[in-house]
């Protein structure tokens, strides 16, 4: 299980990632934009992945990682169920999602 002590270490050990709210929610962003979030009412977590890595993740576990059900999902938002994510599996996503929004022009 992620708890999100565990997930803040790793989302702010990125180069230049800040914490900031976002709505109800806590986000984590690189120049501006948002790469991570987490929801603590639900104990999830919504990431930026491109479009491989999101059917990779999915498909591998579809029911931690699953597309949100919008047109958000559409563009990658991929939300992960931190009680049953394995810590590795998550930390890899993270990282994808990270470098997906911090190779973006800013």
């Amino acid at each position: 299980m992620i708890t999100i002590e565990t997930f803040r270490t790793l989302a702010l050990s990125f180069p230049n990632a800040t914490e900031e709210p976002h709505f109800e929610k806590t986000s984590f962003r690189i120049n501006k934009k948002i790469f991570a979030s987490f929801d603590a009412k639900n104990n999830r977590a919504v990431l930026k992945l491109n479009e491989i890595d999101q059917s990779v993740f999915s498909a591998s576990s579809e029911m931690i990682f699953y597309p949100i059900p919008n047109k958000w999902g559409k563009q990658g938002w991929t939300i992960v169920e931190l009680s049953k994510v394995r810590p590795e599996m998550f930390e890899d996503a993270l990282i994808r999602s990270y470098e997906n929004v911090a190779r973006k022009k800013k």
